[in-house]
């Protein structure tokens, strides 16, 4: 991580605590992330970001919007459509590219991108491809809307959104969700979740978590005591002070309090909470602290349920692709590679096929 600057360098501070490596993008990103929740500071993340972790190829510099548009244009035109043209253009264009084509089609031809792309595409191609197109924040309100809405809930999708994104990214996906469905996103998630597992998702979306690389080390002590005295250090276990810490704390904050907990009680917090806890709140308390820890081996692991043994989840598939491309798929790759001896652009060639294939396989950077 970079060096703090004089104002942060107060006793608090732990200087020489280091985060994983995995989380390092974090502490580089922090003065990005405090921007507050609009659609532009989603944006401006996102973009400035994937110089560094992600596998999206794109033009730095911003590409002739006019060709774009008459290419893509072109390639609707006629009995079918050029779908490998298509993927050529988008697949190569990073959030904000993509936002300023889709303003520029609108302008030359009267019509919406999305709206050609739904009627021009079709299947999988035609899912990921409209996810890829939207905002990021839009993009997350609809997986979690698809999570909640019908019949039961896709509490992994629910999981994954909520307790991998930042306290800004889930505010700006707060209000474009109340927004686009006219609904409540908290009243949602009360009414098809229950139990502790409600009320972890409900802090998730509303505490406020610092985004900094600041780190009191007396102060993860004392949560690592809390955490334990919690769960393991007492019969029955303290739910809401486990929530009320991992919904309240920055990432670098939790790093240090699992590495103290890890240091005083001999083992990391994960097998506690696997130990102590059961069900979706599990599941979720699992998914907090290794988004925490190590995103990338998170990932890497919902990529490869998704791919493993016969049939493949196409929805998680997508989901986790176009969500983490412009993110941290590198890194996602890298640990996929390392844990499963095979290389992710291996396993989703064979898993999938046609023109699909190729989209994924362009945004995770394949042949770069």
């Amino acid at each position: 991580p970079p060096s703090l600057p004089p104002s942060l360098k107060s006793n608090k501070v732990h200087r020489s605590f280091r985060v994983p490596i995995s989380n390092r993008s974090c502490v580089r990103c922090s003065c990005i992330r405090s921007i507050r929740p609009r659609r532009e500071g989603f944006g401006a993340l996102v973009t400035q970001r994937s110089s560094r972790m992600a596998s999206l190829v794109a033009p730095h510099s911003l590409p002739n919007l006019t060709q774009d548009c008459a290419d893509l244009h072109r390639a609707f035109r006629g009995l079918g459509c050029n779908e490998k043209k298509v993927i050529e253009i988008l697949g190569h264009r990073n959030y904000a590219q993509r936002h300023q084509l889709r303003e520029a089609y609108r302008n030359m031809y009267s019509e919406d991108l999305l709206h050609r792309l739904k009627s021009e595409l079709h299947g999988n191609l035609e899912r990921a491809m409209l996810l890829w197109m939207h905002d990021p924040c839009d993009r997350d309100a609809i997986i979690i809307r698809d999570a909640l809405a019908g019949w039961g809930t896709n509490d992994r999708s629910l999981i994954e959104v909520v307790c991998s994104r930042t306290s800004s990214q889930l505010q700006a996906i707060r209000q474009v969700y109340n927004a686009t469905f006219q609904r409540s996103l908290d009243a949602d998630i009360a009414t098809d979740t229950s139990g502790d597992y409600k009320r972890l998702l409900l802090a998730y979306i509303n505490q406020y978590r610092p985004e900094g690389p600041q780190v009191d080390m007396q102060l993860a002590e004392a949560d690592a005591k809390l955490l334990y005295k919690a769960g393991e250090g007492q019969i029955g276990t303290d739910e809401a002070a486990i929530i009320h810490v991992l919904s309240t704390r920055s990432v670098a904050q939790l790093n240090a309090t699992f590495s103290a907990y890890e240091h005083h009680y001999g083992h990391d917090i994960e097998k506690a909470m696997k130990n102590e806890t059961s069900g979706d709140f599990q599941h979720a308390l699992r998914a907090v602290v290794k988004c925490v820890h190590y995103p990338a081996k998170y990932f890497a692991k919902v990529l490869y349920k998704s791919m493993k043994g016969l049939g493949t989840d196409d929805t998680t598939l997508i989901r986790v692709v176009v969500t983490r491309a412009e993110v941290d798929m590198q890194y996602i790759k890298a640990e996929f590679t390392r844990k499963y001896k095979k290389s992710l652009e291996h396993m989703i060639s064979s898993d999938t096929s046609g023109n699909y294939k190729l989209f994924l396989l362009t945004l995770i950077g394949a042949h770069h």
